[in-house]
Parts: C-alpha cells; structure tokens; sequence
C-alpha cells in the first residue's frame, strides 16, 4: 500500500538526517543555516515535544506502540474507503512515529536539529520525525473539517431534494 511507502520513506529520511547530525556534530555544535534565524545544532531529547516528560522512557514505548497499532489499524480502514488526505496524513504521522521510536529504543534519546530563532525567543529544537508528526496531525485536523463540512453538504442536499418530491 502507498501509505506505508510514504511512512517508510519519512521514515528513512528521518534517520538518515539524525545519523548525520549524530555522526558528523559535536553535541551543541550548530552550522548557521540562515544567519541567526534558522541553524542547525546538535542537540538530544530525552522527553516529548518542548522537553516534557524527561526521562520516561518506557512510557513513551508504550504509548508509542499503542498510537502506532491504532495508526496501522484506522490507516487500513480508512484507505479502503477511497479517502486521500486523511490515509496521507496517518502516513506522516506513523513515518514520524516510527522515527522517534526507534530513537529512543535505540539511544534511549531523540536526535533533534532544527533550531528556528525569533529574535530573543528560540523555539525548541526538532527533527524530521516532529515535523511528520505535527503535518500530519494538522492535516488530520483540515481533513476532519472538510469531513464534517461535506457529511453537512450531503444532508441539506439530501433534505432539500426529499422536501421537494413530496
């Protein structure tokens, strides 16, 4: 199936990129990528997203492997229903999922290394995986919205074409 490419795809690219920053970077080393604004700094996660959650590993597994079983399950009931962007979106977010994972069994810790700053405020660093996770979530959200609005669509045409044969 074309979504598990997708996830397997992002999937590699993610570690791909992290052994690079993991192999080739000191820890904290950082190379401007745009001047101040964007650059990119080794740097290791031993919690969630913003650094929360430090060291509970074996939490994250397991939710890990629960949110991924519930993705591979929803992911093959969904792309039988012929649906494009919500299966797209499960795909990012099990590839990015994936690449944390491993991460953590693996090292006991993430490798992030994109580092945005904002004049004064640096938003914490992330990785490729995060990315899927946070794309494919939003997009999980806009296919939820377009859902509801095409389900609202096909009930007031549904009525209005009852009300007018009768």
């Amino acid at each position: 199936m074309v979504y598990y490419l997708i996830a397997f795809v992002l999937f590699l690219i993610d570690q791909g990129t992290k052994y690079l920053i993991a192999t080739k970077l000191e820890l904290y080393e950082q190379i401007p990528v745009i001047g101040d604004f964007f650059l990119i700094t080794s740097s290791r996660n031993r919690g969630a997203a913003f650094g929360i959650l430090q060291d509970q590993l074996w939490f994250f597994i397991i939710v890990t492997l629960i949110v991924v079983g519930g993705i591979v399950w929803y992911l093959q009931k969904v792309s039988k229903e012929g649906r494009k962007l919500l299966p797209t979106a499960l795909a990012l977010v099990l590839g990015g999922a994936l690449g944390n994972f491993i991460d953590r069994l693996i090292m006991g810790e993430v490798v992030d290394f994109l580092q945005f700053n904002f004049g004064s405020y640096t938003f914490p660093i992330f990785n490729i995986a995060d990315s899927c996770i946070v794309i494919g979530v939003g997009l999980i959200i806009l296919d939820t919205l377009l859902e509801g609005r095409r389900e609202k669509m096909q009930t007031t045409s549904e009525v209005s074409g009852t009300e007018g044969t009768e």
